[in-house]
């Protein structure tokens, strides 16, 4: 419900037909993969070229705002391009309520109104405006359902519906809080969202690649099926190369599953680019990979690499947690302590181990440290 369908997704919203010209089709499915390889002036420019060919139909505007979402999701704590986004939203919302005030059967514009609220809804879930959040998840699922039961056999509205049964369910699990806000929303199923994504990502046309990415998302966060979520990650790495955040998942799976000669791969590559300063690859994906090679030259008893990679974790998570201590800060600080103790360092060790204490609690961070005070780490 908070995560209703996205860039590929919305094509789901109007079939070819209803786009009219094979040109059109094939520019808006061009320009779409620009997006996912972030490509963003190729995709923008080619989604000018959409809304010169038909500047009345949502399509066009649509994919152009779907650029700047993905702007927001590369580097989700900036908010630097929120409000265009949401103006490029409530003008495709108009686009649309046009005409529907022509024909209110119109499946194109119902579709990508709906598209266009939910994702309106999902940049409000990431700013913690919950209440907002919900009210679009609420507002646009009538128009989901109503597309669905206007074109049945179209594969690509089982994102929407597989995404909101999903996380309709999924949610209020893992947020307790919200409970009380979901109480006048259907529920949702989860198994059968998962049916219906993996149906989606199997048969539909346009929305294929955004059915598998959040069926991967639901497969490593809520299911803790890594073997899914690999495989997953893996075809889509391989298809949009530049896109970090399929790349992270891919790593991440790796994690999950012990396969540490892979995680130094993936996030070696990720470490590269963002020292190159390549789109997408912030300061927040370089701390997630210099953890992680920390990690693995840990295993390997490479003590001294793995002090490199954690003092640089521990380095920029002093750049990015303006909130207080991230996870990766406090257990890179914990790990850097327990080289110390094998290194021989006691008192680096202990100092290490204090300045863990005095963040806050993650995971069992504070039952390790305490217990390496009383007794020097050994493996």
């Amino acid at each position: 419900m908070m995560q209703p369908a996205t860039i590929l997704g919305i094509l789901l919203l109007a079939p070819t037909v209803l786009f009219g010209q094979a040109r059109f089709d094939s520019i808006a499915t061009r320009g779409i993969d620009h997006v996912y390889n972030l490509d963003f002036e190729i995709a923008e420019s080619t989604f000018d070229s959409l809304i010169a060919l038909q500047p009345n139909h949502p399509a066009g505007h649509f994919l152009s705002a779907m650029v700047l979402w993905w702007r927001i999701l590369i580097d989700i704590k900036n908010e630097r391009y929120d409000d265009e986004f949401m103006e490029a939203l409530d003008h495709v919302i108009e686009i649309c309520d046009s005409l529907l005030d022509i024909n209110e059967d119109d499946v194109t514009a119902i579709f990508f109104k709906g598209g266009a609220i939910g994702f309106q809804g999902r940049l409000k879930f990431h700013r913690n405006d919950y209440l907002s959040a919900v009210d679009a998840g609420r507002r646009a699922l009538p128009l989901v359902q109503n597309a669905s039961s206007l074109d049945p056999e179209n594969y690509d509205i089982l994102l929407g519906e597989g995404i909101y049964n999903y996380y309709a369910e999924v949610i209020p699990d893992k947020y307790p809080f919200l409970r009380p806000l979901l109480l006048f929303v259907p529920p949702g199923d989860r198994k059968k969202g998962i049916e219906q994504l993996t149906l989606a990502s199997e048969k539909a046309r346009y929305a294929a690649v955004e059915s598998a990415y959040f069926l991967m998302q639901a497969y490593y966060f809520h299911e803790r099926d890594y073997i899914r979520a690999m495989a997953i990650a893996q075809r889509l790495t391989e298809r949009f190369p530049n896109n970090m955040l399929f790349q992270r998942y891919l790593g991440r799976c790796y994690v999950s599953l012990n396969n540490w000669e892979r995680v130094r791969s993936v996030f070696g590559v990720i470490a590269a680019r963002a020292r190159d300063g390549q789109r997408g690859y912030t300061g927040s994906a370089e701390r997630e990979a210099a953890y992680y090679l920390g990690m693995y030259a840990m295993n390997r008893r490479s003590y001294e690499q793995a002090l490199h990679h954690f003092f640089r974790c521990d380095e920029l998570s002093r750049e990015l947690d303006e909130a207080g201590a991230s996870g990766f800060m406090i257990m890179a600080n914990l790990k850097t302590g327990m080289i110390y103790d094998k290194l021989g360092k006691r008192d680096l060790a202990i100092l290490q181990y204090d300045k863990v204490l005095e963040m806050k609690e993650f995971r069992n961070s504070y039952v390790e440290a305490e217990r390496y005070l009383e007794v020097p780490y050994s493996e």
